[in-house]
């Protein structure tokens, strides 16, 4: 009498072969990861059907298995884009769920499908064109917000308002140049997008497990399927590399930090004290006491959100930082701070490029803010050392003559000409034209500077870049 052979694992899983008894209920649901992984359900079936195409190529699989798989993708698509797809947790992912579609459909020719690949190169493979897509996708909604910007800056280019220092008064700029500021900004997280775009354009299919595979594949034909630039040339570094994730989330991180820096004056700006602009109602909420309240939520949320986007660079970070090569479970936890990194990102872009073409400025409350500060006191500064007193000597005398005015409660312009001349000789009747706030921009005429003129140039600029 033959021994009995004893229960097989549930035939669910693909790898069921090995083992003697089912996966608890428990862990099925701690290792599980379609609820999540399913987001890429588009790219798993892009990366199928270049690998199967490169697979009839190179007589791997036949012809008639090629277009049967072919067939049965494009009825899964249509399943998935209908909603009429059952996603199952005891399929464990997004790969096995259509793989077992697939299978489910057109018999033998979806199992051939795995041929000289594994689920280790594959989910590599569909997290980079996830990635790519997303990134192409983040650097449209960038350049709305960069547009929005621009046509802002261009309406304000001469409005002027107080430059700060310490959150103090320092010298006059226009709410335009503030701007541009912010373009400046968002243009270098447009550059670093882009390298993080370029690095992730690499595939790794073709790695299989981690030692590559003895079939004959092609991935140089697989990579121009896929519109890759160029190929990940270790097996081991193809499917546990994750740098490029933690490469786009860091991106992420410095583009979320600048929105906060933003939201942080648009908060400061909104309160009376300040008043220099109003944000559009749809961007505001009320309070549920105080009627008279108009709260700014959506930067106070961005802020708040920004520590998100920290947190899951973080996480990456520590999810790699212990691994051995290559493959490790533990790579299963990218997904989910990525793709909420790029949910987050791309919802903020989305609303702050409506948000900024809504705001309208104030530029009689920036106007009278630019006279509590002696703003124009370096322009004084700087005439005396015109004149010729050295600029460490010209700046004690306009600090004494800031001290006085300051004691009798006005602004540098409205000293007379005679108590400005108790303080320097040199000072003369063309004082005042330097001492106003159109003369302290218009002086600032250089690249970069603050003037209408440059604030204009600067704009003519950053539209021929984008």
């Amino acid at each position: 009498m033959q021994p009995q052979s004893p229960p097989a694992a549930s035939s669910t899983y693909t790898w069921a072969g090995r083992f003697t008894e089912p996966m608890s209920e428990l862990v099925k649901r701690y290792t599980a990861s379609v609820e999540f992984d399913k987001r890429m359900w588009r790219q798993d079936i892009r990366g199928s059907l270049a690998h199967a195409k490169m697979l009839a190529k190179q007589s791997i699989v036949s012809t008639v298995d090629y277009a049967d798989i072919q067939r049965g993708m494009a009825q899964i698509v249509a399943e998935i884009e209908s909603g009429a797809f059952e996603w199952s947790s005891d399929l464990e992912d997004v790969h096995l769920n259509i793989e077992k579609r697939l299978t489910t459909l057109i018999g033998d020719a979806g199992k051939r499908l795995h041929t000289g690949r594994s689920r280790n190169d594959q989910v590599a493979t569909d997290i980079r064109l996830f990635l790519r897509d997303a990134i192409d996708d983040i650097l449209v909604l960038l350049g709305q917000f960069q547009l929005n910007v621009l046509d802002l800056a261009e309406r304000e280019a001469a409005t002027p308002m107080p430059g700060f220092t310490h959150l103090q008064v320092a010298q006059p700029i226009t709410f335009g140049h503030h701007l541009m500021a912010w373009f400046e900004m968002m243009r270098r997280d447009s550059e670093r997008l882009a390298e993080v775009r370029r690095r992730t354009n690499r595939l790794p299919l073709g790695a299989a497990a981690l030692a590559g595979t003895t079939y004959p594949i092609d991935r140089e034909f697989v990579a121009a399927e896929l519109g890759f630039e160029g190929l990940c040339e270790n097996s081991l570094d193809a499917v546990s590399d994750r740098d490029f994730a933690i490469e786009f989330c860091a991106a992420s991180a410095l583009l979320m930090m600048h929105f906060s820096r933003m939201s942080e004056e648009l908060v400061l700006w909104m309160n009376p004290r300040f008043g220099f602009v109003r944000i559009a109602d749809r961007f505001c909420t009320g309070s549920s006491i105080m009627p008279q309240k108009k709260n700014p939520d959506v930067p106070e949320l961005a802020r708040g959100k920004t520590g998100r986007v920290y947190g899951h660079l973080i996480a990456l970070l520590t999810l790699m930082k212990g691994q051995p090569l290559a493959y490790n479970k533990d790579n299963q936890e990218d997904k989910e701070p990525l793709f909420d990194t790029v949910d987050t990102v791309s919802d903020t872009l989305r609303i702050f490029a409506d948000m900024i073409a809504g705001i309208t400025a104030c530029p009689d409350n920036m106007r009278d803010a630019l006279r509590q500060g002696f703003a124009t006191a370096t322009d004084l500064a700087d005439y005396l050392t015109r004149k010729g007193l050295p600029f460490r000597d010209a700046h004690e005398t306009v600090g004494l003559a800031v001290r006085r005015a300051e004691e009798l409660g006005v602004d540098l312009p409205q000293l007379s000409l005679v108590e400005l001349q108790t303080f320097s000789p040199l000072i003369g009747d063309d004082i005042f034209a330097v001492l106003t706030v159109e003369g302290s921009l218009a002086a600032r005429d250089h690249i970069g500077g603050s003037s209408p003129e440059q604030v204009g140039a600067a704009i003519a600029r950053a539209r021929s870049r984008l």
